[in-house]
């Protein structure tokens, strides 16, 4: 066994080395990148079903020894740890926005066998159960799951639970004022250029991205002025550490604009959206969007469609030191 894994770090090295004596490794690099951007992307379609290493491999083109290093490698976790965390990421927001579904329920959507193995698993990522998660006045004692010890991100329940964060702290703010103001507008599909934060929502890395696209674009004849500035915000960043979040920087563009890599092409669909102007710190941006889940959407006639909240820039925050946005939820009607 010990000579296989000799003969294996070798070989890498070995391969390593060729790659850079070729002039275009830097394109390979963007080429696996691309690769592994596909395989995210469908992971996160389907969250709800059983993934297997093979079905993910194949996605990416990679044979399903080498993709599993490789992806590894770029994203900084195992394929089969991005799974479970994700999946879990994706039950707690379930239990916290959708009360009226049971904890079975929840963990059979969320492909879970059974609630109890859907316990067990929430409560070994992020130090609580799901009951807990959804009364979080009742817990006594603080934990430490695997959340903290692996991804470094302390957890708790009073943090996510929206009507908690309403009550207690959006009520003495500002953003009670603007909850009020939310419209549903009917949006036109509209093409943008993307470019992903290489940190997640890291404030540098945010800016690193919108330095490079703002740049591209005026490159190509869109002045800063004239650009219509979008962020896709994949994650909730109550749930998810922080630099595991998905961040997109986006800025719409005509269909003819030819878009190369690490720049990509995605969409804003058309349809019914609910819009909230926030203006304020950049920090308390979490507690107006919350606001829309908690204090608006129950009693809406709509839920939240299968698309990701959208952040419409504006104004400059580096420049004038406080955020002017609309914030968007994609709706659907119940």
């Amino acid at each position: 066994m010990l000579d296989v894994l000799r003969t294996s770090i070798f070989s890498t090295l070995a391969f390593l080395k060729i790659l850079r004596k070729i002039p275009n490794y830097v394109f390979m690099n963007k080429e696996y990148k691309i690769r592994i951007d596909r395989v995210i992307q469908y992971i996160e379609a389907n969250l709800t079903h059983r993934i297997s290493l093979a079905e993910v491999a194949e996605v990416s083109h990679f044979s399903a020894y080498h993709f599993h290093r490789i992806f590894t490698g770029i994203v900084g976790e195992t394929v089969n740890d991005y799974i479970v965390r994700r999946k879990l990421e994706r039950a707690v927001n379930i239990l916290i926005f959708n009360r009226d579904l049971s904890v079975t329920q929840v963990a059979f959507d969320s492909g879970f066998s059974s609630s109890a193995n859907f316990s067990k698993a929430v409560k070994l990522h992020f130090g609580f159960s799901p009951s807990e998660i959804r009364n979080p006045d009742k817990i006594k004692d603080s934990k430490i799951g695997k959340i903290y010890s692996k991804y470094g991100k302390a957890f708790n329940p009073s943090d996510l639970y929206p009507n908690r964060i309403t009550n207690d702290v959006i009520n003495n703010s500002s953003i009670k004022d603007t909850n009020m103001n939310i419209e549903v507008r009917e949006l036109d599909s509209q093409r943008v250029c993307t470019l992903a934060s290489e940190q997640g929502y890291e404030p540098d890395g945010i800016y690193e991205a919108w330095d490079k696209l703002i740049n591209w674009a005026s490159c190509n004849g869109i002045k800063p002025e004239q650009q219509t500035r979008f962020a896709f915000a994949y994650n909730n960043p109550t749930v998810t550490p922080v630099d595991k979040c998905r961040y997109d920087a986006s800025i719409v563009i005509g269909s003819d604009m030819q878009v190369n890599p690490p720049f990509s092409t995605s969409e804003i669909p058309k349809g019914k959206y609910a819009v909230l102007y926030y203006k304020g710190s950049p920090e308390q941006t979490i507690k107006a969007q919350l606001s829309i889940y908690s204090d608006w959407l129950p009693d809406s006639g709509f839920e939240p469609d299968d698309f990701p909240m959208l952040e419409h820039y504006l104004n400059d925050a580096r420049v004038d030191g406080y955020l002017e946005m609309e914030i968007h939820v994609k709706l659907r009607e119940i």
